[in-house]
């Protein structure tokens, strides 16, 4: 790289981390701060550590996670550091924003687990091993563990009223109805949110928490707190809750929640769900969950805008996004099984074992016996046809292929030189029905 385009580059990064907030702002990340005037001064002047905390209520993070994860990292980029908070305790109770009713309480050995499993998860996003700026992993559950009762009382019940609790639009919305009554665990939540922000501050110099738009009454609690308890200022930032254009909340499909893990959504429908974006909300995805720059973003919207038909923005956001939760090769395989799927064209070289078992678990499978046999057989023992005489009208009709060839003998026997690795076969029957085949043996 030319030496002045380096120096150029590397002004250009100084410039960003001295403007930190100007660049969430631009990307979508901050929909409320406050005292923004005093956090911008703190992000000129010092490296700030801000946090973001979650409940591991589940042994995998899903969509609706990757705002503030996505905050976080570039926060970190921009040479600040981060810290992600796992709520050990708090994941105990429950938090009560936006919730209608009490929530199942997990035991001390489930959020372990939970949150053993999403530590991997969240090195996609942030870096544990970058020096001074390097990612923080605590839980909650190391302090408020240790806490009596009599000292959480006497330390951080003192300085909130219950009047202030009560005003709470989350406490107001589920008072007077016995079927959407809160209990005091869940009462009590904000509080210990408040206690974490004061004990980071406290630990780390941590003098940000971000999170949802839900979350900005907590974030303000702890924020009172600190100033009440320690004289300090602090500031907090929440994120926009993103709506489909039918009102759903973003990232909840009809089979429930999209996962990070791939064994509960699967990298090929990770893809496909970015690529499902809708127009009118692509460009801010690519802002919120990619590390392109806004230049290249507004160079990809203008080219979509010339054929939005082709989905080329999906394709590139579904690509990025899939490459950072699945890594490079998944994205790609996802990719590709993608276009199969939908029509483009391939080499059956690329049929390999990996992909067979990325379309297996989208299209229809089935296990044959032998293969050396009528190909109509095999159509109707694996229910591609209901009948010989329809998988015959099929084939004469160049309706069907075999592993990307088309096949127009309806006397057509297949053997063991059509089989793919580990015995797999791929029909196509049409324009847009798909099968693999395997044999038993």
């Amino acid at each position: 790289m030319d030496v002045f385009l380096k120096i150029r580059l590397c002004l250009e990064e100084a410039k960003m981390a001295l403007d930190a907030l100007k660049v969430l702002r631009d990307r979508g990340y901050i929909d409320w701060c406050s005292h923004p005037e005093e956090l911008e001064e703190l992000f000129r002047e010092d490296r700030v550590t801000a946090y973001v905390g979650f409940d591991p209520t589940a042994d995998s993070l899903h969509v609706g996670h990757l705002i503030p994860l996505m905050g976080l990292a570039w926060l970190q980029k921009l040479g600040h550091r981060p810290v992600v908070l796992a709520g050990g305790g708090t994941g105990m109770i429950g938090d009560p924003s936006g919730k209608s009713k009490e929530r199942n309480l997990l035991s001390i050995e489930q959020i372990r687990k939970n949150v053993e499993a999403v530590k991997k998860q969240l090195s996609h996003f942030v870096s544990f091993d970058s020096g001074d700026n390097s990612a923080l992993l605590v839980n909650n559950y190391d302090w408020l563990n240790s806490m009596t009762f009599l000292e959480f009382l006497r330390d951080v019940g003192k300085h909130f009223t219950v009047n202030y609790m009560v005003a709470k639009e989350h406490v107001k919305s589920r008072l007077g109805d016995p079927e959407k009554s809160i209990s005091f665990t869940e009462f009590s939540y904000t509080l210990l949110q408040a206690y974490d922000f004061l004990h980071l501050y406290r630990t780390y110099g941590c003098k940000l928490q971000m999170g949802g738009n839900d979350q900005q009454g907590n974030i303000v609690s702890g924020i009172d707190l600190i100033r009440k308890t320690d004289g300090a200022q602090v500031y907090g930032g929440t994120n926009p809750l993103l709506l489909t254009s039918s009102g759903t909340k973003f990232g909840k499909t009809e089979g429930g929640a999209v996962w990070l893990d791939r064994a509960k959504t699967s990298p090929y429908r990770f893809y496909q769900f970015w690529v499902n974006s809708e127009d009118q909300a692509v460009e801010k995805l690519l802002k919120l969950f990619t590390f392109l720059s806004l230049e290249k973003i507004s160079e990809i919207m203008e080219e979509h805008s010339v054929s939005p038909e082709r989905r080329e923005a999906q394709k590139i956001l579904a690509m990025e996004l899939t490459s950072l939760v699945h890594g490079k090769d998944r994205a790609e395989t996802a990719r590709r099984a993608s276009e199969i799927l939908f029509g483009g064209a391939f080499d059956p070289v690329e049929l390999s074992s990996e992909m067979m078992k990325v379309l297996a678990a989208e299209v229809p499978y089935f296990e044959v016996g032998d293969i050396s046999r009528p190909l109509i057989d095999i159509m109707v023992d694996s229910a591609v046809s209901s009948s010989k005489g329809e998988a015959r009208r099929l084939i004469k009709g160049g309706g069907v292929s075999v592993n990307g060839n088309r096949i127009s003998d309806e006397r057509m026997e297949l053997d063991g030189s059509w089989l793919l690795q580990e015995g797999y076969l791929f029909l196509k029957v049409g324009k847009k029905k798909f099968f693999v085949l395997k044999t038993a043996n």
